[in-house]
């Protein structure tokens, strides 16, 4: 089925409103965003409108009984000017898998590429080119039924916005490790990018802010023992040379984009890579061995995120200062030359938005 994407240009433009030097992550929002509807088992009513506000009924399904999902995406500038996004389809992939989890409709690759594409070509004045910063995309996908009643939902509504940002995080992190609260279990939605994911840890992630933490590190939710992810990115380790990172095979953790990237890169620098179950414990003597050289965190916001310490059971654990850690900052430089365009792109990741293609929407 060919889909027709309808454009609607904003009258007037918002970008003179945004100072580029200075980028809050997700408070300023770009001037178009692009809609789908799905019904009658199709998606139609393909369009990219002005943003603004949604209206939805009072008992719109998914705001009362959670089939709601969302990706993260940035674009960059290449060296030409022009946008380009990384591993777009690699979101797709993991958006689908998302949907199945939550009984919601898969997105066809043909309206996911070319609404962004679209999208980019109208909104390209608002990638930004100062360092550090990129143009954030959010697609995202919520039952619309008007109706109360817990079953699957037949409507549905996706949508694309994006807003210009800067750095996620502004410093190394420091992260608390989690033994109370449960975020995943094996059978559940962990791996799912599910927006009740995010909500159920408002709480536990509330205290440990208030402790001076930035944020979580998860255990497993049976033994309490085992690293899973961080609220906001996968979790690395680097012990005596080996880099190590949670297994995805229990299916309670995200299966990032970045984290996959950066598997890949320390790969092919022949670095050793193991993707198994690391235990608390082994952190912990690590640590105290002076073997534990290296943590950091990755995801599409975060980017990839050094971790300055991590707190457990009462003691804070230090990191190696940042700057000497060579093999997190020299897989972190590959990994952002490649994602703007800077250097040879031989894993084909990086996506070229043919601007010249849509230069009359």
């Amino acid at each position: 089925m060919a889909y027709k994407i309808s454009v609607e240009k904003a009258k007037t433009s918002k970008l003179g409103e945004v100072d580029f030097s200075n980028l809050p992550f997700g408070k300023y929002f770009a001037d178009h965003m692009f809609i789908a509807d799905y019904y009658d088992g199709e998606w139609r009513d393909c369009r990219i409108v002005p943003f603004a506000d949604f209206s939805l009924h009072p008992a719109t399904s998914g705001i009362h009984y959670g089939q709601s999902l969302f990706e993260g995406m940035k674009a960059e500038r290449d060296p030409d000017g022009n946008p380009i996004l990384f591993r777009p389809l690699k979101n797709l992939e993991r958006l689908n898998l998302s949907a199945d989890r939550m009984a919601m409709p898969e997105l066809p690759e043909e309206i996911f590429i070319d609404a962004i594409d679209q999208l980019l070509t109208l909104d390209k004045d608002w990638v930004p080119d100062t360092p550090d910063s990129s143009l954030y995309l959010r697609p995202f996908m919520f039952a619309t039924e008007k109706a109360v009643g817990i079953k699957v939902a037949e409507n549905y509504r996706f949508c694309i916005f994006s807003c210009p940002v800067g750095a996620y995080y502004s410093k190394p992190v420091k992260v608390f490790v989690q033994d109370t609260y449960v975020r995943a279990f094996p059978g559940g939605v962990g791996y799912a990018k599910a927006a009740g994911n995010y909500g159920g840890v408002m709480k536990p992630m509330r205290e440990v802010q208030k402790l001076g933490y930035d944020q979580i590190l998860w255990l497993d939710g049976i033994h309490h023992r085992y690293l899973q992810e961080i609220g906001t990115m996968n979790i690395f380790a680097i012990i005596d040379g080996v880099l190590v990172t949670p297994s995805l095979q229990q299916g309670t953790i995200l299966d990032g984009v970045t984290r996959d990237s950066m598997i890949q890169l320390a790969r092919s620098e022949g670095y050793t890579v193991e993707e198994r179950d690391l235990p608390i414990d082994e952190l912990l003597n690590a640590h105290k061995e002076g073997k534990l050289e290296d943590m950091f965190g990755t995801g599409t916001a975060a980017t990839i995120a050094p971790i300055a310490l991590f707190h457990y059971q009462g003691t804070d654990y230090t990191l190696p200062e940042v700057e000497k850690r060579t093999v997190s900052n020299k897989l972190k430089t590959r990994y952002f030359a490649i994602r703007a365009g800077k250097a040879e792109d031989v894993f084909n990741w990086v996506h070229h938005v043919p601007v010249d293609a849509y230069a009359n929407i």
